[in-house]
């Protein structure tokens, strides 16, 4: 009690954890601000790889969308039936795959190591012989990698799977957001506030027509890729007289496989495709080179415009640095995921830009 008989009154307010000075109060939600942004990186950096699962499991089920959809301008059936069509359609390309093919390309596959190092070491020999001073481990180490990420591609056609437990889950993902799309989406948008969810559904549209098209136009340059790539090494050479590239079938699947990772597959591809080039002389070895530019200039210079149109036209300069630090972070999977994320972050943030853009325009005409 005070002298005056009245209660003691509590500068600091009604509780004991209450900051009475704004400053303080202010610089407090900063650091609480902080607090939430570094422990929200620390979670997403924890959660990485399972968060790209989902994410391949996204992506994956846009494609089968795509072909669902497709199949829906001519097949007027439920969407169940159609995905099931297109699962069944390529379940059957895998097996025919596997059983007509899979025993030439598994023979072809376990020669091609010895075929490489034995390339490895006539570049060495043919690099020392000109006054270039190589050192042979550091060579062969750069090639033993790359021979070994394509022993991983050919071991999983092979049937031995590399990455099981991912691939499956983001198979099984893909196909129960293909079957019923819509219920994950009314659950993300359920969780947001309301005035968020209009601008959800806008954005989530457009990310998936743009996914759709990106991927069905990929799906269409592995295949061109590979299909010349084979046709040229295996059939091209005889008509011009070099004879047949060894490993055609291989080197036509691999160069198909990794045209779905851009600029960096494409590298990969044209390097195993001349080392095997050069096992047969120089002539054939020449004639590999033009075999790669051939079906590059096809791809770049008219399956990629062609895409473009229809899509999200990419800087190649930014997709190529978006898949060394995703491939640095999460290995093959950020390598693979990182141009259909970069195309869904464009799409959000051109979405932000046209809702700025919009209150802007509201504001003025208020004035």
């Amino acid at each position: 009690m005070s002298e005056t008989g009245e209660e003691p009154v509590d500068e600091m307010g009604s509780s004991p954890t209450q900051i009475a000075d704004p400053v303080m109060r202010r610089e407090a939600k900063k650091a609480f601000v902080w607090t939430l942004v570094i422990g929200g990186v620390a979670l997403a950096v924890y959660l990485s790889q399972s968060l790209l699962v989902i994410l391949g499991g996204v992506i994956l089920a846009a494609m089968i969308d795509g072909g669902a959809r497709l199949l829906g301008r001519y097949l007027h059936i439920g969407r169940t039936w159609r995905v099931a069509i297109v699962l069944l359609a390529t379940l059957a390309f895998f097996t025919w795959l596997a059983m007509f093919a899979g025993q030439q390309i598994s023979r072809q596959a376990a020669e091609f190591p010895a075929l490489v190092t034995a390339q490895i070491n006539e570049l060495i020999g043919w690099l020392r012989g000109n006054g270039l001073a190589v050192e042979a481990v550091e060579l062969q180490s750069v090639f033993s990698n790359l021979a070994s990420g394509v022993g991983t591609i050919t071991r999983a056609i092979g049937g031995i799977l590399g990455g099981f437990t991912t691939g499956f889950l983001i198979l099984i993902l893909g196909i129960f957001i293909a079957i019923e799309p819509d219920i994950y989406e009314r659950g993300v948008e359920w969780m947001l506030p309301k005035h968020l969810r209009e601008n959800f559904r806008i954005t989530g549209a457009r990310m998936g027509r743009t996914l759709r098209h990106l991927l069905a136009g990929r799906l269409v340059g592995m295949l061109i890729e590979g299909v010349f790539t084979w046709a040229m090494l295996a059939y091209g050479g005889l008509v011009i007289g070099v004879g047949t590239v060894p490993m055609a079938a291989l080197l036509g699947l691999l160069t198909g496989l990794l045209a779905f990772i851009p600029n960096i597959g494409a590298v990969i591809s044209g390097l195993l495709m001349v080392l095997v080039g050069f096992s047969g002389g120089t002539d054939m070895g020449i004639y590999t080179i033009f075999v790669y530019f051939f079906v590059q200039t096809i791809d770049g210079y008219l399956l990629v415009p062609m895409i473009a149109k229809k899509t999200v036209d990419l800087a190649p300069a930014l997709v190529l640095a978006a898949q060394l630090i995703l491939g640095v972070l999460f290995g093959i999977l950020g390598l693979a995921l990182a141009d259909p994320l970069l195309a869904m972050a464009k799409v959000a943030l051109e979405r932000r830009a046209e809702q700025n853009d919009a209150a802007h325009a509201a504001k003025t005409a208020k004035a």
